[in-house]
């Protein structure tokens, strides 16, 4: 692993660790071969919302190591925060969810199926664009996400403002044309390929025939999905 990303992770680490030591309760669950521990430190959270994380992780999480990364690693943490003031985040084995984000917006349980994709993921550093990485988080959740529909998530309808590089959802719907209208199986292509370091921006020409800007103009003109 190179020596950044050790750094990194132990940074993530001690700044994790004081939220674990001063958790509410702490809760450990083994299914299907898969150890995930639930650190929660916020006692009003619903505890059916801690359930439907739960039960989405042990639906999703070996479904996408299956289809992406059979050497995924399998314990997981899981740690709700209070001081956490993002939306969640994933690293080291852990994924960090914001209690406030849960109480203010509880139906978006695949939150957890965006970041449990990172864990699959488990590029090194310098595997390619980020844009990629948190396209195909998106683009895993588009497609194996549980409740979405009930979130209240979806993918943006196509507008001439979007460009790959905005990322998220706008790259997600992008792989799912790509996908549709170009090459089946790419998306698991370029997800090997930047976890083994090999991604170039050739790729897209070896896969497809044409550069990553003339996809993206054939998207444009046609963006239907």
């Amino acid at each position: 692993m190179p020596l950044l990303r050790c750094y990194l992770i132990i940074i993530k680490i001690l700044v994790i660790l004081p939220a674990v030591l001063n958790a509410q309760d702490k809760e450990v669950i083994t299914q299907q071969g898969y150890t995930l521990t639930v650190v929660n430190n916020d006692a009003t959270f619903d505890n059916s919302v801690k359930t439907q994380l739960i039960d989405t992780f042990f639906e999703v999480y070996p479904l996408l190591t299956k289809t992406y990364n059979k050497h995924s690693i399998k314990e997981i943490t899981f740690l709700i925060d209070t001081a956490y003031h993002g939306v969640a985040e994933a690293g080291g084995g852990v994924v960090r969810y914001s209690s406030a984000w849960f109480h203010k917006h509880p139906a978006d349980i695949d939150v957890v199926t965006h970041e449990v994709m990172h864990i699959v993921q488990s590029y090194p550093g310098d595997a390619g664009p980020g844009w990629i990485t948190e396209g195909i988080a998106d683009y895993v959740r588009y497609k194996f996400g549980l409740s979405n529909e009930v979130g209240g998530w979806r993918l943006p309808e196509f507008t001439s403002g979007h460009h790959y590089s905005n990322s998220y959802r706008i790259a997600a719907r992008f792989f799912v044309w790509l996908e549709k209208n170009e090459k089946k199986g790419i998306v698991k292509t370029i997800d090997e390929a930047m976890r083994n370091k090999t991604f170039t921006e050739n790729i897209w020409k070896q896969e497809t025939g044409k550069t990553l800007d003339e996809l993206w103009k054939s998207y444009s003109d046609k963006p239907a999905i």
